[in-house]
Formats: structure tokens, sequence, C-alpha cells
């Protein structure tokens, strides 16, 4: 994990996403249980070539619109198939909402289970579908866009055929050249302690 569930799972953090090949040749990724809270964590394993993010969680009320949305939309943004595998039941302190599911890389929902123990659910990936939606999709891009932003506009006014490349995040370009800097502005809208359990 890279940003381990704190205050309560006292382990130290990952540093990088990974990309396997998986069946048939699809690109697998995981992002584990609250790891797939933070977007940048699956825009990471997108723009290293995940074409599938299966996300092990154990999430429990009342949290459960919130999870069931977030890999919705995850899915849809990083044009990514998503794999839930929610717990489910009383571990005798949480009681786990499952709700398990295959989310298709439109955001839409390809199976999901409810809250039984054991739940099985299926569903048909097509890696060329989704090769073909990286390669050909126009409006709903988002991963070809972010870095070639504002491409009909520049190309309409005789400036290059690519967009603009550089990163127009202030906070991202301040995380990655000072990230103690980054640290502070995060303190600034948040906490400047890190308080434990």
């Amino acid at each position: 994990k890279i940003l381990p569930w704190t205050p309560v799972e006292g382990w130290s953090p990952g540093s990088t996403t990974f990309v396997s090949e998986g069946p048939k040749g699809m690109k697998v990724s995981m992002i584990i249980c609250d790891d797939g809270n933070y977007p940048e964590i699956w825009r990471d394993c997108a723009m290293k070539g995940a074409e599938l993010i299966i996300r092990p969680q154990g999430y429990m009320y009342p949290a459960k619109d919130q999870q069931v949305q977030v890999s919705k939309t995850m899915a849809w943004c990083n044009q990514v198939y998503v794999a839930v595998a929610n717990a489910s039941g009383f571990d005798g302190v949480y009681t786990y909402f499952g709700h398990s599911a295959i989310i298709g890389a439109d955001g839409r929902t390809l199976g999901e289970c409810g809250t039984e123990d054991n739940g099985i659910q299926y569903a048909q990936l097509s890696i060329s579908q989704i090769r073909d939606a990286r390669a050909n999709d126009q409006s709903q891009n988002q991963l070809f866009k972010l870095t070639h932003r504002g491409y009909t506009g520049v190309y309409a006014n005789g400036d290059g055929d690519k967009g603009v490349a550089e990163c127009p995040f202030d906070f991202y370009k301040t995380w990655v050249t000072n990230p103690k800097l980054a640290q502070e502005m995060s303190e600034t809208v948040t906490r400047r302690t890190i308080g434990v359990a």
C-alpha cells in the first residue's frame, strides 16, 4: 500500500504502483483498500498501462455509497475496468457492506454482488474494446487529454498538433520539486499534527 490507513495501519508506506501482464495479455494493477481513495494512484496505474485494476478492500458501513461511487468514477476517469472485492458480514467489530463488483471502463456496473458472504459475480472484459477506446475516443479520452491540453485550439491556432504538455497544477509541481513545501501546503488546509489513535 502506498498510503496505509492511518492511524490504524502501523506500517511504512510503499513508494510505487505496479502493472503486470495478466490473462490473455490484459495489463493488470492492484489498488488495496484505502489507496483507492486517492485519484493519483488510479491515474498512475492507468498511465502505466493498466487496463484492469483490482481493488481488494474491507470497507464497512457507513461508507457504502461513497466506496461504490469511487470505483465507478475512477473507472470512467481512467478508462479502466475495475474489479472490487469487498468484505461482507460482521467480524465482531465492523459490519462490512459487501457489494463486490465489476465495473466497465465507462463507469457502468457490469456485475455486482449484494451483502451475502461468498458472493460470486462475473463479466466479460474486452481487451480490444478498451484499447480501441484509448486509441480513438475523443471527448471521453481523459488519459490523452490530460497531457495534450487544449489540442483543438492549439492546432487551430497553428501552434502545434499535440496540445499543451506541461503540468498546470501548482500543488503537483510543488510536490515533485519540493515535497516538504507540499506537506506544509497540505497542513495549511488540514492540520499540523499527525494525530494517532
